[in-house]
């Protein structure tokens, strides 16, 4: 079973620059991956990011080159450095553990796969 436990979100103001933090903890056989999701108000919840125990990495197109996706292995800490903030990127921000493989990341499914997410406001 594993627990993840985001932090880091908040109020900023556009332009501005958050990072998000992803602590795991447990151990699943099948996990080799942990992403970042978010889903605004309204709307279905999206993949933002994913990073393999390897240190490969996927981004949504058209968050690429304004976040960034890290990992620390010996804090089992996953980040997501979020910069040039924009109100559009309003949204509770969730952690997930899944598999990443040949280009792809697949979600765990399940509760017990997601932490219970953070807020990050962007206001204009």
């Amino acid at each position: 079973q594993v627990q993840l436990v985001e932090s880091g979100g908040g109020l900023v103001q556009a332009g501005g620059s958050l990072r998000l933090s992803c602590a795991a903890s447990g151990t699943t056989f099948a996990i080799n991956a942990i992403a970042w999701y978010r889903q605004a108000p309204g709307k279905q919840r999206e993949l933002v990011a994913a990073i393999s125990s390897g240190g490969s990495t996927y981004y949504a197109d058209s968050l690429k080159g304004r976040f960034t996706i890290s990992r620390e292995n010996v804090k089992n800490t996953v980040y997501l450095q979020m910069n040039s903030l924009k109100p559009e990127d309003t949204a509770v921000y969730y952690c997930n553990a899944g598999q990443y493989y040949s280009g792809s990341y697949y979600a765990g499914v399940g509760d017990d796969y997601w932490g219970q997410g953070t807020q990050v406001t962007v206001s204009s």
